[in-house]
């Protein structure tokens, strides 16, 4: 083992990685990368998320629904028009690449195509 700390998981940003031979495991996610980055490599390019009429979005920005939706478990869904402050970016599951708190809700994950940018 490596005195130097190793790094959170990129999916998960778990503190608990261990070393597996040539990879680094996450025990919370189960995710895998390699142990020695690339450090020649050329940095990725910086992902653009845009609302469904084109704007782009960023982290904190207001956004509103743009049609009713569905929510599991709920005998009511979000209607057209709610307003939900200060989101934040992320890589979800199945396009949800906003995470956000909905007042009435809690905190859910939306897509970025059924909303926006106020």
């Amino acid at each position: 083992m490596t005195d130097t700390p190793l790094p959170s998981c990129p999916e998960c940003s778990g503190a608990y990685a261990y070393e597996m031979g040539a990879l680094l495991v996450c025990p919370e996610c189960g995710h895998e990368w390699p142990a020695v980055s690339d450090e020649g490599a050329a940095a990725p390019a910086e992902r653009v998320v845009k609302d469904a009429v084109g704007n782009v979005l960023a982290d904190g920005d207001t956004v509103t629904v743009v049609k009713g939706l569905k929510v599991k478990g709920s005998t009511s869904g979000i209607k057209a028009g709610t307003k939900v402050r200060n989101i934040r970016l992320v890589d979800g599951v199945d396009g949800h690449d906003i995470d956000c708190k909905i007042e009435g809700f809690g905190p859910m994950q939306l897509k970025s195509s059924v909303v926006r940018k106020v």
